[in-house]
């Protein structure tokens, strides 16, 4: 049995005693210096110690004040000496974080909301600028830009605060409930449709910006994520304040002292995204865009459904000689002129690259011209019931719909639309100098490269009426415009905020005495009509009204500017109804009114000419009963060479060249079922060839083209030359990995040339990525676009192989590799397919934009056709660029290719900030950008 050591620990006695001493004072020194450690990281934090007493309420500063206190009753040498020894590795870093939050600029993006903030393809990974912040509120006097201000909040109590939030224009604040970033949930915000703001401190304006109480805890951290939105109106500013959950305190900006980073940035390339929090705020779902060209296509996956096996088309038709009568072959072209022989290529079923969504802004698909009206003009008749529904009754004054800017009379080109004077018959109209000289400058536009923009026009141009008054922007009215009243510049797209054109009607011109149809019929002027009056009876106007008219048609009659409302009297926005003075006659409506149309289909207005003057109509369609006839004729020759083992499916896609004197070209893509059993797509190009010297009546005959095979393997090379743009080439990188992942297509390379790129390292993004091929290129020296292709081109060993001379800022769609190989055949075909230009503020989920129908800048050839033409124009083209393009395609022409031309659905040019690019760009040549 064990027994107890009293006897030792009674000699012993002194010892114990001071041994338990010592490790008692040990034990309460560590305690109190921990204790002041903790003490100095909440209450103590920041730079500045005086703004410690500038508390909320009286618990706040007595907190403040003993800790503040405290730490001075310390101060001396050898405390500091002690508490250093102490301090561990995590909090010497901790202290470097503190008083500060991450910052990161989303630059030149447009739009007010911060929806259209999440939009932006960078967001939220790839920032334009990656800084910090020292407090909870941003102004930096800048326009179109997007904010994402995160980090961790250390509150300075225990309890429960409010926050809000104050900013222009909108703006979220998003808090966790501990310091994960996954946790984050929305805590206040401003604004959802981008058309909300505040004051700067206002925090009490919207129901959103306050937000319910939060318990806190002093000991700890908590993520916060701040996203703020801009766009070019107001004075920008974005704070976030909070309070204790006590009445009568106000809201105070959260300072330095109670935030710190949520990671050290300042050493990382702009590639570098690992360490970047990812949470619901930057992953909201956005809705569906309502774009036709959104919608599924059997175009888009028909890559991936199994060739056909080329023996079975063998011998199927007979060959023949392939040689179209618009190839210029050592014709001379002018300098720049080679674009007026590039013809557009017409297609089958509809691709619906007709940008339908944006012509509220830009209705030029319906602008008529002369020489569609001479040829179409007893095609669209109006005709219009309303001669037997008025009767005999005798207008005094007809009102007919004014026409914007686009709008002309297509049956009578120089009669000026306006009302007929009663008592007045057979008056011939006069010629309208305005739409003679707006002819003139249509006509001029083709040539004019520097006008490309004449159709496109931001979308973020109009604010509501609240946010222009607080800029101080008040105008006096001095003069009364009609809302439809023709622009001075006949370029100018009408604004997208007016209202919807009413549906299409036809009014007639009645004749004063006999209330019948003017003896020439008028062809409707398809565009917008802004209000229908014809059949609404005027009074005779009275004297006010008669000087009111003059002043309007004298534009060098000055107005007197109309006095402000006195003491009483009712405002314009005063919501008494007016009362009606005597002498106006109430309208009168005829709700029985109906009129008569044709059917009208404005793509047989079209032409297959290269249209630069409208930049939102799609690809050229391609008439049902044609395609019909010729693919009957291919499928029964395909069967008789096959034993009738195949059956169509379905026509996927039909191209037609059109060439009137020698015959049609087609390329024919179909889906067929092989004995019953197995899907099979067949992609051929096919010929009706016109004989020469027979009679009208000879059956052209189908056949196949000579040397105009495409190759269904040929390696494609993508050569893009970059400089300091990290971001762009990491996506365009991305990109060219999900092309190889979701087609498994391993026949193409991207070559990158590199003109020292400082924001990251390019080859090693290329040797972690997942792409088939790639070639990195270094070249000393400024940004020199023309010589980075030829670098990249000379570094092809293969002549035999395809080169797509490519932009850094592209959206490709999932089958541009068979887009490019289908229309470039060595010898024969080039390619130049047209690239959507996103409006600021617009992704390929949102698709507001307009085609790039100037720009050659993307083009796909043989590099031995390449080799052929001399390559790039190098020493022209040295310290500039915009205009090599346009060079290269004469030459190309001039050497006998054709060039295809067409729209490619979900072919996109990112909008993009120009500012920060690093090299030399000409005034006048900037498109390519």
């Amino acid at each position: 049995m064990l027994r107890f050591p009293v006897k030792k620990i009674r000699k012993q006695f002194k010892l114990l005693l001071l041994l338990v001493l010592l490790t008692s004072a040990v034990w309460f020194t560590y305690l109190h210096i921990n204790q002041g450690k903790t003490i100095k990281l909440h209450f103590n934090y920041g730079k500045d110690g005086e703004r410690q007493t500038e508390g909320t309420d009286a618990s706040r500063k007595r907190d403040t004040r003993s800790s503040t206190g405290h730490h001075k009753s310390e101060d001396t040498s050898d405390s500091r000496e002690d508490e250093a020894a102490f301090i561990p590795l995590c909090v010497i870093v901790f202290l470097q974080y503190k008083g500060q939050a991450n910052l990161h600029v989303f630059e030149d993006w447009c739009g007010s909301s911060i929806a259209q903030l999440r939009k932006n393809l960078h967001f939220p990974l790839y920032p334009h600028t990656r800084t910090t912040v020292k407090k909870l509120a941003v102004a930096p006097k800048w326009k179109n830009y997007g904010l994402r201000i995160f980090g961790f909040l250390h509150p300075y109590r225990d309890g429960d605060f409010q926050f809000s939030v104050s900013s222009d224009d909108n703006s979220e604040f998003w808090l966790s409930p501990d310091e994960s970033p996954l946790n984050a949930r929305l805590l206040v915000y401003v604004g959802r449709l981008g058309t909300e703001w505040t004051a700067p401190g206002e925090f009490s304006k919207f129901r959103s910006q306050s937000s319910k109480s939060v318990h806190l805890i002093s000991s700890r951290r908590y993520y916060f994520e701040i996203l703020h939105k801009q766009d070019d109106k107001g004075s920008d500013h974005v704070e976030v304040g909070w309070r204790p959950f006590l009445p009568g305190l106000k809201y105070e900006v959260i300072d330095s002292a109670y935030i710190s980073l949520y990671t050290d940035e300042s050493n990382l390339k702009m590639n570098s995204v690992n360490h970047i929090p990812q949470t619901l705020a930057s992953h909201i779902r956005l809705p569906e865009h309502g774009a036709d060209m959104l919608k599924p296509d059997p175009r888009d996956t028909f890559y991936s459904t199994p060739m056909i096996d080329p023996s079975r088309l063998e011998n199927v038709l007979p060959a023949c000689l392939y040689s179209p009568t618009y190839v210029v072959k050592d014709f001379p072209i002018a300098r720049y002129q080679g674009l007026q022989f590039v013809y557009l290529s017409f297609v089958y079923p509809n691709d619906f690259t007709r940008l339908t969504h944006m012509e509220r802004e830009n209705k030029c698909f319906y602008r008529e011209s002369p020489i569609y009206l001479e040829k179409y003009e007893e095609e669209v008749v109006e005709a219009d019931d309303e001669a037997e529904i008025v009767g005999t009754q005798s207008p005094k004054k007809h009102f007919h719909p004014s026409l914007s800017s686009h709008t002309s009379n297509p049956s009578s080109p120089h009669s000026k639309p306006g009302p007929t004077p009663a008592g007045r018959e057979g008056v011939e109209e006069e010629v309208n100098p305005d739409e003679e000289e707006e002819r003139a400058v249509n006509n001029d536009i083709i040539h004019r490269r520097e006008r490309r923009h004449f159709l496109h026009r931001d979308g973020q141009t109009a604010k509501q009426p609240e946010k222009t008054k607080r800029k101080g922007e008040h105008h006096d009215l001095k003069t009364t415009i009609p809302a439809d009243a023709p622009s001075n510049d006949p370029l100018t797209p009408l604004s997208r905020h007016r209202d919807p054109p009413p549906p299409l009607v036809t009014l007639p011109r009645l004749n004063s005495t006999e209330n019948t149809l003017q003896g020439q019929t008028r062809v409707t002027s398809y565009l917008r009509i802004s209000e229908i009056t014809e059949s609404q009876q005027q009074p005779e106007p009275n004297p006010a009204e008669q000087d009111r008219e003059t002043n309007r048609s004298n534009p060098d009659t000055d107005l007197d500017p109309e006095p402000e409302p006195e003491e009483g009297e009712m405002s314009d926005y005063s919501y008494e109804e007016v009362e009606a003075r005597p002498g106006w006659a109430e309208e009168s409506i005829n709700w029985q009114r109906t009129f008569s149309v044709n059917p009208m289909d404005f793509e047989l207005l079209r032409s297959d000419w290269n249209d630069l003057r409208c930049n939102v109509s799609g690809n050229l369609q391609l008439a049902e009963s044609e395609v019909v006839d010729v693919l009957a004729q291919y499928m029964e020759k395909l069967n008789e060479r096959n034993g009738g083992i195949y059956t169509l499916l379905r026509i996927i896609n039909v191209e037609k060249r059109r060439d009137s004197a020698r015959g049609n070209r087609y390329l024919v893509e179909l889906e067929l079922m092989e004995r019953g059993r197995s899907v099979v797509r067949l992609s051929e190009y096919i010929y009706l060839l016109l004989h020469r010297g027979s009679t009208a009546y000879a059956k052209p005959l189908l056949c196949q083209p000579v040397m105009l095979q495409w190759r269904r393997d040929v390696m494609v090379h993508f050569v893009v030359p970059v400089k300091n743009q990290a971001r762009w080439v990491q996506q365009f990188i991305s990109d060219m990995e999900n092309l190889h992942r979701q087609t498994k297509d391993d026949n193409f390379s991207i070559i990158i040339v590199d003109f020292e790129s400082e924001d990251m390292d390019v080859e090693q993004a290329l040797r972690e990525s997942s792409v088939p091929r790639y070639e990195y290129l270094r070249r000393e020296g400024n940004f020199e676009r023309s010589a980075g292709l030829q670098i990249g081109v000379d570094t092809i060993e293969d002549s035999h192989s395809i080169v797509f001379l490519c932009d850094l800022h592209i959206h490709f769609p999932l089958n541009i590799l068979e887009s490019i190989r289908k229309h470039c055949v060595e010898g024969r075909l080039a390619f130049a397919p047209i690239v959507m230009r996103l409006s600021c503020g617009s992704s390929p989920q949102e698709p507001d934009g307009y085609w790039e129908v100037n720009g050659f800048g993307l083009f796909g050839i043989y590099k031995s056709d390449f080799d052929k033409i001399g390559g790039m124009n190098t020493e022209e083209f040295k310290d500039r660029w915009g205009g090599e393009d346009w060079e290269l395609l004469d030459r190309v022409l001039q050497n006998g290719l054709e060039v295809e031309r067409l729209r490619l659905r979900n072919f996109f040019h990112y909008y993009h900030s120009k500012r920060g690019i690093s090299f030399f760009l000409t005034r006048s040549h900037t498109r390519a950008l």
